[in-house]
């Protein structure tokens, strides 16, 4: 029985460097973007829709035009036209111009180029504390399986050597630079963005998971098996391999995967027993369907732990398939995670940088300690925000969260702050 994947994956991996100018929103043939202070207002809470380029692994596709050579998706995209899973180039998208303040007006100066490299997810694909039975639920839960999610490491690395090329003066890790809070995740992460030698396999050093050619389930791709067949994909994704690493200074976001077990729960002593074990369930368990399927996602997800968190213990008792053992699998906590983000950090991942005399950075860390995968603003946040944009000076200023300002929970009591600077930019 051939199957064909289900999901594809994500078509903006990286972003390619923006210049950020005062003047006019527009691109120009490098495939950098001017951001102006005079539509900074329509930019105020909003997750910027930045173009980037795709870098696919073990894509098939029917001859077709060739993708635009400097992977800008202002000149073409990848398309799945007829939903098989197949994809083909397709024309690009163009820039949105942001004129709500103010008309377009000339750029008049580079303030600097910065490259936004985010949602990298780079997942064990063979961790038991994965749920990729829930796939079939559908949303909110279509990204606990996804078919090329084996190569997460190989396709960041990728997407570095792409941002290296373009060379910009910075680049901010968004966020969900891992999938599931493991130690494991985040240090396979780190080693791609600083480069080296990464070893993306984890438990004897075999693939053991759903995807394997010798899993009956239909639900799930097999590349050695299933069309399109790439025989060997697998095996191959287990390798070790060298990544070149981040040639510009990195700054760290961070995202509810980072801290949340699925980006959803708190790691704790039950949720790591499962990790670090041998036993894991790939089938759907009975009776999840009638407590899961209606649950409601927020704008980044599930904002309610509460939703699965029934679904741990149901997974102690349902029937499972056994694993290679892995303590490397280990959840980490969050004070672990900020150091090796970012070392020197405090309870939260919020911090400021200048870049030159022209521009200052500000990340915001809205990510719940408690579980739920929304965002929130923690206490002092709004008053800590306030004191940064003052001591900005005369330099312009970038706002940066992994969740979007407008969704988070007390969202408006960081927008009205930075409605009251007229040097900020854009969130």
């Amino acid at each position: 029985m051939s199957r064909r994947p289900r999901h594809l994956a994500p078509r903006h991996l990286a972003h390619p460097p923006w210049e950020f100018r005062q003047g006019r929103a527009d691109r120009d043939t490098s495939a950098a973007a001017e951001v102006t202070a005079l539509t900074r207002r329509g930019l105020l809470g909003a997750s910027a829709a930045l173009a980037g380029a795709a870098l696919l692994a073990g894509c098939g596709g029917s001859a077709g035009p060739p993708a635009a050579g400097d992977g800008s998706t202002l000149r073409s995209t990848y398309v799945d036209p007829q939903g098989t899973g197949v994809l083909s180039v397709g024309p690009g998208e163009p820039l949105l111009a942001r004129t709500v303040l103010a008309p377009a007006a000339p750029a008049t100066g580079t303030l600097a180029t910065l490259a936004h490299l985010t949602d990298a997810h780079v997942l064990d694909a063979q961790s038991p504390a994965r749920v990729p039975f829930l796939d079939r639920l559908g949303a909110p839960f279509t990204s606990t399986f996804r078919p090329q999610e084996a190569l997460t490491a190989q396709v960041l690395a990728g997407a570095i050597a792409a941002v290296d090329a373009l060379g910009p003066d910075l680049v901010v890790q968004g966020g969900d630079l891992i999938d599931n809070a493991q130690a494991n995740e985040l240090t396979q992460a780190l080693a791609v963005l600083r480069g080296g030698r990464v070893g993306p396999s984890s438990g004897d050093g075999r693939y053991v998971g759903v995807q394997e050619a010798s899993d009956p389930d239909p639900f799930y791709y097999r590349p050695d098996v299933d069309s399109p067949r790439h025989p060997g994909l697998l095996a191959a994704a287990q390798r070790v391999f060298a990544s070149r690493g981040l040639e510009a200074m990195t700054l760290p976001v961070l995202g509810d995967h980072d801290l949340l077990v699925a980006g959803v729960l708190a790691p704790d002593a039950l949720t790591e027993q499962i990790a670090v074990g041998s036993r894991a369930v790939w089938d759907l368990p009975r009776g999840l369907p009638t407590r899961l399927s209606a649950t409601a996602a927020g704008p980044d997800g599930l904002n309610d732990p509460a939703a699965i968190e029934g679904l741990i213990t149901v997974l102690l008792s349902a029937p499972g398939v056994t694993v290679p053992a892995y303590a490397s699998r280990r959840e980490l906590d969050a004070a672990e995670v900020l150091s090796m983000l970012r070392p020197g950090s405090g309870p939260l991942l919020d911090y400021a940088l200048d870049v030159g005399d022209a521009l200052r950075v500000i990340v915001l860390d809205l990510v719940r300690r408690g579980g739920g995968s929304g965002g929130l603003v923690h206490p002092g946040q709004p008053a800590w925000l306030a004191a940064q944009l003052a001591g900005a000076g005369d330099r312009w200023v970038l706002v940066f969260s992994h969740q979007p300002l407008d969704s988070s929970a007390d969202g408006p009591a960081l927008l009205s702050v930075l409605d009251r600077s007229p040097r900020v930019l854009a969130a």
